[in-house]
């Protein structure tokens, strides 16, 4: 059998360097399911893996699309099962590994079948999105889907859009097509989990913020101006660092609402991954145990 070991939680709480142990133990490769990573023009305000950790195993998805390019949670749940059938002609072990819950979860279980979208709708919502900031878009949607609102990133205006632009062309909430069964998959799947104490975590994020800003984040935040309309910028680490370049706040203010931005991110990510059951976890630190864990699971 087929073994898919998939490694999540929340940003900044060393998931790449498990990963990169796990594929050395299983002499493997990865696929990533960082949903901001794909993106080759943003590196440093994602987090990518660095020169040496990509040559440390074959990394996937990493840097593989321009933000130009459109590209849905659907596209990478073809070309991640695509993948991996191709990658398991090779080995018997792949790992997957990433914070983003609904790229997990697509390759996981598969995506829900999503309604029909009134166009119109959409483009009312960027409108008042454009006008009114993302404060409305986080109001209405909190209002009209409450669990979606919960599950999503809520500094994300494209995901929250989704899911007004769904409750209002259909009035069925998004939330209510995120609960069909999953599909089975070919391939045996092992969840790792990964977690600590929630200070050490922020101070974790602190610190990433700091380095991110020290190794010239605001400089490849500059290099992408021309494309700050595209989905993929309005996100953390990028808007607050273009409301800066506007003079609307100072650098200090605009790194203090990064790494609050992303703790609150954190948070989100550990309250979906945590709704798994069948997500074993673990401390960072206990990568001896999770390597015997899985030699047992696996064996």
């Amino acid at each position: 059998m087929k073994t898919l070991i998939v490694v999540v939680g929340p940003t900044a709480i060393g998931k790449t360097a498990l990963a990169i142990e796990i594929a050395k133990r299983f002499h493997t490769e990865i696929i990533s399911a960082d949903s901001r990573q794909f993106f080759k023009e943003m590196s440093i305000g994602t987090a990518k893996p660095s020169a040496e950790e990509l040559a440390a195993a074959p990394h996937h998805f990493i840097g593989s699309h321009s933000v130009n390019q459109f590209f849905s949670t659907g596209d990478f749940e073809i070309q991640a099962l695509d993948l991996i059938e191709d990658l398991f002609l090779q080995t018997d072990v792949l790992v997957l590994v990433g914070g983003s819950g609904l790229y997990i979860n697509a390759v996981c279980n598969g995506l829900d079948d999503m309604p029909e979208i009134d166009l119109n709708i959409r483009e009312q919502l960027n409108t008042q999105f454009a006008n009114e900031g993302i404060d409305s878009i986080r109001k209405q949607l909190a209002e009209l889907d409450p669990v979606y609102f919960e599950k999503v990133d809520q500094s994300n205006p494209q995901r929250m859009i989704r899911g007004l632009e769904v409750v209002l062309s259909t009035g069925q909430k998004l939330s209510s097509f995120l609960t069909s069964n999953k599909k089975q998959r070919p391939f045996n799947i092992i969840k790792i989990g990964l977690n600590t104490e929630r200070e050490k975590l922020y101070a974790q994020i602190n610190h990433r913020v700091d380095v991110m800003v020290a190794s010239g984040l605001v400089e490849e935040v500059k290099s992408l101006q021309e494309f700050r309309h595209l989905n993929a910028l309005k996100t953390v680490g990028y808007s607050e660092i273009f409301d800066y370049l506007d003079g609307t706040i100072d650098l200090p203010k605009a790194i203090d609402q990064i790494k609050q931005n992303t703790r609150r991110f954190a948070k989100r990510q550990l309250t979906w991954f945590k709704k798994d059951a069948e997500t074993t976890w673990f401390e960072p630190t206990q990568t001896d145990q999770i390597i015997q864990f899985l030699d047992t699971q696996i064996s």
